[in-house]
């Protein structure tokens, strides 16, 4: 099974969900040879319910997953915590939809819950749990002390990151996490189409819940593939996001 598990369903926080625009993600990612996402959309996204509510009344869900034109949508979510630094919580629709409603208080910069505390709330609870993007200078989570991050059960080689930072950027991200001792997972961090295959994980078997997600991809058997095409893929997926936020602003 191949999986993309970063990804988003909007063009940015501060859009509607479209299912329009949705379903060109969709059909991009199977385009590109995938068989499953992660629908990591922003928490303190604009109306994130409405993103669920309009998925729930199209597409029939099996597991932990929307069954979308043959796409398996894994549902989840990427959470801001207030020492820096994004998380991504994948599991079944309605431990995401409770998560959200409980981090209401916490969606406002200045007040994103404590790093630990997340931690604490989600310990129990059949989720992966990834740290994104740990080395971005924006966001990093490398300052975390490592008995936290030593809960999570892994850490995203984020494409963006690899355009942005070049391909020596995988090396830091791995010798990262085996300082950590956790395991290395891809996700593209589309906002766009044209970002889906630029990276992706490839699963000897397929998944229907998270928590076999997490136990194939615990052990690092799993296979991370950087496409030759992520450049061209992430700098045009940027140029066109910018595009259509112009398009949007001017009416």
């Amino acid at each position: 099974m191949n999986i993309d598990l970063h990804t988003h369903g909007k063009l940015s926080k501060k859009t509607d969900f479209s299912l329009g625009y949705f379903l060109s993600m969709v059909r991009e990612a199977s385009e590109n040879g995938l068989d499953a996402i992660a629908l990591t959309e922003h928490f303190n996204t604009r109306r994130f319910s409405d993103l669920l509510d309009r998925l729930d009344q199209t597409f029939e869900y099996i597991g932990d997953y929307y069954s979308v034109e043959g796409l398996k949508v894994f549902t989840g979510m990427e959470v801001d915590v207030m020492e820096t630094g994004h998380i991504l919580l994948i599991g079944n629709r309605a431990i995401i939809r409770e998560l959200n409603d409980e981090l209401e208080p916490y969606k406002e910069k200045g007040s994103f819950i404590p790093f630990g505390r997340l931690l604490d709330r989600t310990d129990a609870l059949p989720l992966l749990r990834i740290g994104a993007h740990p080395l971005r200078r924006s966001t990093p989570l490398a300052h975390h002390p490592a008995e936290l991050l030593k809960r999570l059960d892994g850490f995203d080689l984020n494409a963006k990151d690899l355009y942005e930072e070049g391909s020596g950027m995988a090396e830091k991200v791995n010798a990262f996490a085996r300082e950590i001792g956790l395991p290395v997972f891809a996700g593209s961090d589309s906002h766009q189409p044209l970002q889906f295959g630029s990276v992706w994980n490839r699963l000897a078997e397929s998944c229907e819940t998270a928590e076999e997600l997490r136990s194939r991809l615990l052990p690092g058997t799993h296979e991370v593939e950087i496409s030759p095409c992520l450049p061209v893929k992430v700098k045009g997926a940027q140029m066109m996001k910018e595009l259509l936020k112009q398009s949007m602003a001017a009416g």
